[in-house]
C-alpha cells in the first residue's frame, strides 16, 4: 500500500501546515507513522495522532479532529477522527485501478524495492560440518539464509551466497582415527556419509571408556595442520563424499551457492590477523593461550589461539571477514546461525572493531532458535538425528498418496513432480512460518495438512487460481468503464495485495522471512473467502466477471512471487 500511504502522507503534510504552519513533519516521516489497524472497523489505514502531540503541542483528539475536517487524498473515500486516531477508508475503484494495474504491469517485479542497487551483500549460511549428516537442525540456517538471499536479490542487491563448510578442526582427527581403527574404503564408498557418521558415533562411544583416543585424535589433526600427505588425502576424500550428499539436498530445495570455501581456506590467513592484533596491542596471554580481553564491553575474553598455537573459530571468522571485504567489498555481511552462537559473533565483531576496521558495523548476525522432532532434541554424537533427506522422502511419499487419492487419473510423472514440490515445500513453509528466533517442535503431520496455515494449502490455492484462469481463457485486464469491485471480500483482497511492498520491506528490515509466510497465509485465506463468496466465471455482469478475473490474476502473481521468496516452487496443478 506504499503508493496510497504516500498520497495520504502528502495530503497530511498539507493539512498539518494549515493547522500549524511550519510544524509539519516531512511526508516521508508521516508515511512511516501510518499503521494498518488490526480490525477492519477501525479503517484501512490509521494515523495515531499521539505521535504528533509533542510536535504540534496539542492533544491527539484535537489533532485528529482538525485533520479529518475536509481531508482529501487520492484513493481515500473517507477520513474519520476516533479517540485521537485518524482512520482512513480507501476507495475501492481507485484502489483497484492502482493495485491491479500495478501488479499486472510489473508482474513478478511488483513489490520489489529499489534499495539495493549498486550494493553487495555476502550471506554466510547452511555451512554444515563435513562428514556429518545434513539433518533437520541444518534446515533453519539453510532456508532462512537462502530466503534472505532471495529477498535481497529481489530488492536489487548483488548477493554472494557462501557455504562456509565446517571442514577443519579436531573432529577430523577423530574421524581419521575412527576410520583407521574400524573403517574400510569399501564400506565408506558403499554407504558414503552414513558410514562416516557411524564411525564418528563409534569414536565417541569408545572414547567414553578409552579417553586416550582423544589424544590420538588431537595428534592426527596436528599432522593434518602440518599437511601430512596421508591425512590430507583422507580429509579431501571425506569432503568429496560429504558434498555429494549435501548437494542432493540443495538440489531438492533449489539452492545454489557462489562459494563453498570453508574454514580450511582461511587457516593460512590467520597469522596475518594475529600479527595485526599484536600490532594493536590487543593480544594478551592467558595460561598459554592468546586472547583479546573484552571485559570492559561486558563479554568474556575472545580466544584467538589455543595453548598449542592452533587457530580457533573466532580467528578464522575474522580472517574470513577480512578476505570477504577485500574480495567483494560488501555493504553487508550476514551470518545466519543458531542463537546459541550469539555471544561468539558479538565477541569477534567487537574484535574487528578494535582492530580499526570501519566496516565492523556491516557485520550482521541473524540468529534462529532450535528445532526438535516431536519434542526430541537432536545430537550427532549420539546418532540421534533426523536426516533431512529422510524427512523429505517421507513428506514426498505422503503428498504423493494424497494427490493420487484426489487425482487417480494423473500420470506418474505428474504425481512425482507435484509430490516433490509440495512435499519439500511443506517442510520449508512450516519452518519459515515461525518467527526465526523461536524454538520449533517439528510435526510432519501438521506441516502436510491441506487445511489451515500450511504450505500445501498455499500451493493448493495457487493451483486453484491457475486452474480458474485457464478455464476463463483470454487476456485479463481492466474492463471498459474501470474495475467493478466493491464487496467486503474484494476490498480485503485488494488491501492485502496493496500492502505486499510494505511486507517485503519489513522482511528485509528485520531479516525475518516469516513476515512473508504470514503474509501468504493472510493472502491465501483472503483469496479463498473471495473465491467462495463471489461468483467469478459465472458472474452475471461481464464487467464484474472481468474485474474478478483481473483480481485473481493479480493474486496469483503476488502469491507466486511470495513462494519464490521463501525457497518454494510454484505448482500449477494439485
Amino acid at each position: 500500500m506504499t503508493n496510497v500511504k504516500n498520497e495520504i502522507a502528502k495530503a497530511l503534510h498539507a493539512k498539518i501546515e494549515e493547522f500549524a504552519p511550519g510544524a509539519a513533519p516531512a511526508a516521508e516521516e508521516l508515511a512511516a507513522m501510518l499503521e494498518y489497524p488490526p480490525d477492519a472497523s477501525m479503517g484501512d489505514i490509521a494515523l495515531p495522532c499521539f505521535k504528533l502531540s509533542r510536535t504540534l503541542r496539542c492533544a491527539p483528539a484535537q489533532i485528529s479532529d482538525a485533520l479529518a475536517d475536509g481531508f482529501n487524498a487520492v484513493g481515500v473515500a473517507s477520513a474519520e477522527s476516533v479517540k485521537g486516531y485518524l482512520n482512513f477508508r480507501l476507495d475501492d475503484k481507485e484502489l483497484a485501478a492502482s493495485v491491479i494495474n500495478d501488479v499486472l504491469a510489473k508482474g513478478e517485479k511488483y513489490g520489489a524495492p529499489d534499495i539495493g542497487k549498486g550494493k553487495t551483500v555476502v550471506l554466510d549460511y547452511s555451512s554444515p560440518n563435513i562428514a556429518k549428516p545434513f539433518h533437520i537442525g541444518h534446515l533453519g540456517t539453510t532456508v532462512i539464509g537462502h530466503s534472505l538471499k532471495l529477498l535481497h536479490e529481489f530488492a536489487g542487491y548483488k548477493c554472494v551466497g557462501v557455504n562456509h563448510l565446517g571442514d577443519w578442526g579436531t573432529q577430523f582427527g577423530k574421524l581419521i582415527v575412527a576410520y583407521r581403527k574400524w573403517g574400510s574404503r569399501e564400506e565408506v564408498e558403499k554407504k558414503e556419509i552414513d558410514e562416516l557418521v557411524a564411525l564418528y558415533v563409534k569414536f565417541h562411544e569408545e572414547a567414553e571408556t578409552h579417553p586416550e583416543l582423544n589424544d590420538e585424535a588431537r595428534a592426527e589433526f596436528t599432522k593434518l595442520e602440518h599437511h601430512d600427505e596421508e591425512n590430507m588425502k583422507l580429509w579431501r576424500w571425506f569432503i568429496e563424499i560429504s558434498l555429494r550428499e549435501y548437494k542432493k539436498t540443495y538440489d531438492q530445495l533449489g539452492i545454489t551457492f557462489d562459494s563453498y570455501m570453508g574454514e580450511s581456506f582461511y587457516y593460512d590467513k590467520v597469522p596475518a590477523v594475529v600479527e595485526k592484533l599484536r600490532e594493536k596491542g590487543l593480544l594478551k596471554s592467558d595460561d598459554g593461550a592468546e586472547i583479546v580481553d573484552l571485559e570492559k564491553y561486558g563479554m568474556p575474553p575472545c580466544l584467538i589461539l589455543k595453548k598449542d598455537g592452533s587457530s580457533i573459530y573466532p580467528s578464522r571468522d575474522i580472517a574470513a571477514a577480512i578476505y570477504r571485504k577485500n574480495t567483494y567489498d560488501f555493504d553487508k555481511c550476514i551470518y545466519v546461525t543458531s542463537s546459541g552462537q550469539s555471544l561468539h559473533f558479538a565477541q569477534w565483531f567487537k574484535v574487528v572493531e578494535l582492530m580499526g576496521y570501519d566496516w565492523y558495523d556491516k557485520l550482521i548476525h541473524v540468529p534462529y532458535g532450535t528445532v526438535s522432532i516431536n519434542g526430541t532434541k537432536l545430537a550427532t554424537r549420539t546418532g540421534n538425528v533426523i536426516l533431512l533427506r529422510d524427512l523429505f522422502a517421507e513428506s514426498i511419499e505422503k503428498v504423493r498418496e494424497i494427490t493420487h487419492g484426489k487425482n487417480p487419473e494423473m500420470s506418474d510423472d505428474e504425481l512425482d513432480a507435484i509430490a516433490e514440490n509440495v512435499g519439500v515445500g511443506a517442510i520449508v513453509f512450516y519452518y519459515l512460518s515461525n518467527n526465526r528466533i523461536k524454538d520449533i517442535n517439528f510435526m510432519l503431520e501438521d506441516a502436510l495438512s491441506y487445511d489451515g496455515n500450511t504450505g500445501p494449502y498455499v500451493q493448493y490455492t495457487y493451483a486453484r487460481i491457475c486452474s480458474l484462469l485457464a478455464r476463463a481463457g483470454g487476456e485479463v485486464g481492466m474492463p471498459e468503464g474501470g474495475y467493478a469491485l466493491g464487496t467486503p471480500e474484494e476490498h480485503d483482497l485488494l488491501k492485502l495485495l496493496a500492502v505486499f511492498p510494505d511486507r517485503v520491506l519489513a522482511a528485509l528490515r528485520d531479516y525475518e522471512p516469516s513476515v512473508i509466510t504470514r503474509y501468504m497465509i493472510d493472502l491465501t485465506a483472503s483469496y479463498n473467502r473471495f473465491y467462495h463468496n463471489c461468483q467469478i466465471l459465472n458472474a452475471d455482469d461481464a464487467r464484474v466477471r472481468a474485474s474478478r478475473l483481473a483480481l485473481s490474476a493479480a493474486a496469483k502473481t503476488v502469491l507466486g512471487t511470495s513462494l519464490g521468496l521463501i525457497c518454494m516452487k510454484k505448482t500449477e496443478k494439485i
